[in-house]
């Protein structure tokens, strides 16, 4: 049972990881440092939104519209950590 719960933890922070990077890459798009325009960029980040979007949606349709401010990865990042959190604790009551 402790392994499932470190397999749960490693995805949690593959998870992490990939959000962190769409949220940086998503900085450097918008202050022109990445062309969005080249195709190696264009993949990357279309492969991001792709793979983020089925997390980003439920968030999106919950959250009150606040304009160009996308909240939705903040909310992600906090339930990822949360879930942590709870099966962190629970691994500790399994060991």
């Amino acid at each position: 049972m402790l392994s499932l719960f470190q397999i749960l933890l490693l995805i949690l922070d593959i998870v992490w990881f990939i959000i962190i990077v769409q949220i940086i890459m998503s900085w450097l798009i918008s202050f022109n440092v990445l062309n969005i325009y080249q195709p190696l960029v264009r993949q990357i980040w279309s492969g991001l939104n792709r793979l983020l979007e089925p997390l980003y949606s439920p968030v999106r349709r919950i959250l009150p519209d606040t304009g160009g401010l996308d909240l939705a990865p903040l909310i992600v990042l906090i339930a990822i950590y949360a879930l942590r959190i709870i099966i962190a604790n629970n691994m500790m009551a399994f060991a």
